[in-house]
């Protein structure tokens, strides 16, 4: 999908999107404390193609992905650098860019061992944070169904499935998955995302007859809200047009 380099890990001192904590306190007269983060909720919204009889997923590379993937195969656990600092050194050696000393090809390459781009790449649902004020939940799964997979779809015909918490052991943030039926007809973009925002999605299309096929294939990398939601959509929506989802 995306040549990955010149990867850096430094501390995160401060962020639009997490914030770390320590909570202290006392259960049943023993005192405890824990890490976690605050976060933002989110929405997410199974997508499904009444035209081509397909869902409709996103395909992003995620660092986080990346990196855990990356940690896997090393024998040292991970050491950030100093935040701004001018010398901070690279989780592994650091490629040279174009014109600096070392760089004879003009090219990029690889750090020994680095994985390849699709170690860390996902397959997941349209999906986005809550952090629009005085937008509600359907608008804002709305509006991510426009930017990410160019459908325009009314918020009276998004459909409610669930709400859930995630990361229960880090964050504990809410998300709110819905349900959205799109046709040819409501096509109005490409989607792909806001790159101004530093997205970068592919849409990609599952066929019904392949879906329970591919939320069980361990080697497709996806998040959990894919697998509940097609099994949500076999158990309620499949009886009732009469369609077969090959499990």
């Amino acid at each position: 999908m995306e040549q990955i380099n010149n990867i850096q890990v430094v501390p995160c001192t401060n962020s639009n999107y997490l914030r770390p904590f320590r909570v202290h306190y006392n259960q049943n007269g023993t005192k405890k404390s824990w890490d976690f983060m605050q976060t933002h909720d989110s929405v997410s919204v199974l997508i499904f193609n009444t035209t081509s009889h397909c869902f409709i997923l996103v395909k992003q590379f995620r660092p986080a992905v990346y990196m855990s993937e990356w940690e896997r195969s090393k024998p040292n656990p991970l050491q950030p650098a100093e935040e701004g600092a001018a010398d901070a050194t690279p989780t592994e050696p650091k490629v040279p860019q174009e014109g600096q000393a070392g760089d004879t090809s003009k090219e990029t390459s690889s750090p020994p061992n680095q994985p390849p781009a699709s170690a860390g790449v996902t397959y997941e649902l349209c999906a986005g944070l809550v952090d629009k004020p005085g937008l509600s939940l359907e608008e804002i799964a709305r509006q991510e169904i426009l930017e990410e997979c160019g459908f325009d779809v009314p918020v009276t015909k998004l459909r409610k499935i669930t709400s859930y918490r995630s990361g229960v052991g880090v964050t504990g943030s809410k998300q709110t998955m819905f349900y959205a039926e799109v046709s040819d007809e409501n096509r109005v973009g490409e989607g792909g995302g806001q790159p101004q925002e530093g997205e970068l999605i592919e849409v990609v299309k599952v066929p019904l007859h392949e879906a329970m096929t591919f939320a069980f294939d361990e080697s497709i990398p996806k998040t959990m809200g894919v697998i509940f939601s097609f099994i949500w959509f076999h158990n309620n929506m499949s009886p009732k047009y009469k369609i077969s989802t090959n499990v």
